[in-house]
């Protein structure tokens, strides 16, 4: 090589060195703010690390100038390195703010080097509690001594597990706390207006119970919170100590304002599974997974839920700003409120990030585009359910005065049907007043032909045996003797076979007359027990009595004159009398067998005779 390529080689790198940085920064006696990243140079840290001693080291052409534009390096587990020079132009000591305006870096080293000599070391980041700042500031404000003719050189080490930007900002300090005080103005209006909304909405949904306005008052209390703890207003006011809790929250509040923003805008845009139930199942999944996103924020780290929420809520706002479109286009005049309201707010988070990247200038309209915009949008969304309430209000009493009007001629019809009515019921009662005694009647009559023998018109069997059985359960209640008489017509079959058994039943029906006029008592029952067998049960009445009622039905069947064409024919029963004061309530057995024997001893003694049971006699009788 020779010695004019060696010079120009060196020349050309000399070059390259003086331009690897950036100028200075001119502080003026009159600058206001500067922003600083036109004359930023910075380099990306090694794996292995970088100390500041290490960083002095490091020759000129490590660091890349910054000319313009803005210092923004996105999501990166690397640390960045970033110096620039202030080169005071005053003839005294100047005090001045250097503001990071971006409070949700983990971690800001700041060195500052006058004339060379290191003179001050801060550790910043909101993983450091925020009493510990310097300034306490929703941003990173650092105070800077500004000697005239001394350089100074700031260097700052940025790591973070957020997007990594670096928005500085020199500041005199008057200025700057005019401007700070427009800004918490600002923030105040805005934290001042959705508090009135949540406030008002919550109201209204305790007074109406309808549930789009709570799920309303969820998703513009989940929005501030969110911008809030974007911001730094979060850290700064609500939780100053709690680190671990200032980064999960973003991921927490971002979550929740899809899920609840997702809930109202399908009741708001009428977008039900009943109408449009794949849109509406679309909307539901993501809302599902918002939900299961803001629960896992709580405990998996910020770097690792980031990146999908911020996704998820790209894709949600897109997709309900296409919903509300859609459902505009099919006339919904609800959607056109909701469109609107969406693209301010949409609108207020474009123009921050173009601020953010020096296509707009920042200033105290574009650094609150976001706040402004979804403050419109909240107000407008709020008129928008109010008017959407008194519109279903009109809706309900227009058709309340329909139904009220419909009522009137239903109920004069129901008036005139219900006369009617009357009438025939009226009519109907007495009919079946005079069937239900017709059957009463009726039933009187099947009661007593069921009991009653059709022969000789006393009560048959069946009604004897039920009878006799309540008769001793009375009597061995109340303690009182009960009687039975076993009446058989003698020689009753001779009588049948000789005159036949149509006479056979007359003589029946003739013994049936005459017993029936003996036994007159209400309480007396006489019956037919079979063939030419009867029975008469006498409660209340003692072996005596018994004895003659039975041998007065004996007299008078044998003074009762039977004729048969010319003959006249003599009648004789037999009569077994029992008489027992029942000692349980089912003796009706013994005490019938008690009068069969006795009606069989009269019998034996020649017929046509009355015998009472004797328990001796009849024991000596089975004996013989």
């Amino acid at each position: 090589m020779s010695y004019i390529q060696r010079l120009l080689f060196m020349l050309v790198a000399l070059l390259s060195a003086i331009s690897a940085q950036s100028a200075p920064l001119l502080w003026q006696v009159h600058s206001q703010r500067v922003d600083v990243a036109p004359y930023v140079d910075y380099l990306r840290e090694p794996e292995t690390g970088l100390s500041y001693e290490q960083l002095a080291q490091l020759p000129p052409s490590s660091w890349t100038p910054n000319p313009a534009g803005n210092l923004s390096f996105g999501y990166s587990t690397e640390a960045y390195w970033f110096r620039f020079v202030i080169n005071p132009q005053a003839s005294s000591t100047a005090s001045v703010l250097l503001e990071l305006a971006y409070p949700v870096l983990d971690h800001v080293e700041v060195y500052v080097q006058t004339s060379g000599e290191l003179v001050q070391t801060l550790q910043l980041g909101d993983k450091q509690p925020f009493y510990e700042r310097p300034i306490l500031h929703r941003n990173f404000v650092i105070p800077l001594e500004l000697k005239a003719g001394a350089p100074v050189t700031v260097y700052l080490r940025v790591a973070s597990t957020s997007s990594i930007q670096v928005p500085l900002t020199l500041w005199d300090q008057a200025a700057f706390h005019i401007s700070d005080q427009s800004a918490n103005l600002f923030e105040g209006i805005y934290f001042g207006i959705i508090l009135v909304m949540i406030l008002y909405n919550l109201f209204v949904y305790l007074a109406m119970g309808e549930r789009s306005f709570l799920y309303y008052v969820g998703y513009i209390t989940a929005m501030p919170l969110f911008l809030g703890s974007l911001t730094g207003l979060s850290f700064q006011y609500l939780w100053p100590e709690a680190t671990w809790w200032n980064d999960q929250s973003i991921v927490v509040f971002l979550n929740l304002v899809v899920v609840f923003g997702g809930i109202f805008s399908m009741r708001f845009l009428s977008v039900l599974p009943s109408n449009h139930p794949k849109l509406s199942a679309m909307v539901i999944f993501g809302v599902a997974l918002a939900l299961i996103m803001a629960v896992a924020g709580l405990v998996l780290p910020y770097q690792l839920m980031i990146m999908p929420t911020i996704a998820l809520a790209t894709v949600g706002c897109l997709v309900l700003l296409a919903l509300s479109v859609y459902r505009w286009v099919l006339k919904d005049p609800a959607a056109r409120y909701y469109t609107v309201a969406w693209v301010l707010m949409l609108f207020g988070g474009i123009v921050l990030a173009l601020s953010k990247f020096t296509v707009l200038p920042r200033n105290l309209i574009t650094e609150n585009a976001t706040q402004i915009g979804s403050a419109l949008g909240v107000i407008l969304l709020s008129m928008a359910l109010a008017n959407r309430l008194n519109r279903e209000k009109q809706l309900s009493f227009l058709a309340q005065q329909r139904l009220l009007t419909e009522e009137r001629k239903v109920r004069a019809a129901q008036e005139k049907s219900l006369e009617v009515q009357r009438e025939a019921n009226a009519r109907l009662e007495e009919r079946v007043l005079e069937r239900t005694r017709d059957l009463e009647k009726l039933n009187t009559q099947l009661l007593e032909l069921s009991a009653t023998d059709a022969l000789t018109g006393l009560k048959n069997r069946a009604h004897f045996d039920a009878s006799f059985q309540s008769a001793c359960v009375r009597a061995y209640r109340f303690g009182q003797p009960l009687s039975l008489l076993l009446v058989d017509i003698d020689h009753f079959k001779q009588f049948n076979d000789s005159y036949g058994h149509l006479v056979g039943d007359d003589c029946l029906q003739m013994v049936a007359d005459m017993i029936r006029q003996v036994v007159t008592r209400p309480q007396d029952l006489a019956a037919r027990f079979g063939g030419e067998e009867f029975v008469v049960v006498l409660p209340d009445t003692p072996d005596g009595g018994a004895m003659r009622v039975a041998e007065k039905i004996r007299q008078e069947i044998e003074r009762m004159e039977f004729r048969i064409s010319e003959e006249v024919i003599s009648l004789t029963v037999s009569v077994g009398v029992a008489t027992q004061i029942p000692e349980h309530a089912d003796q009706t057995k013994e005490l019938f067998e008690r009068a069969d024997t006795a009606l069989y001893q009269a019998k034996g003694q020649g017929r046509n005779r009355v015998v009472g049971y004797q328990p001796h006699a009849a024991t000596s009788e089975q004996e013989s």
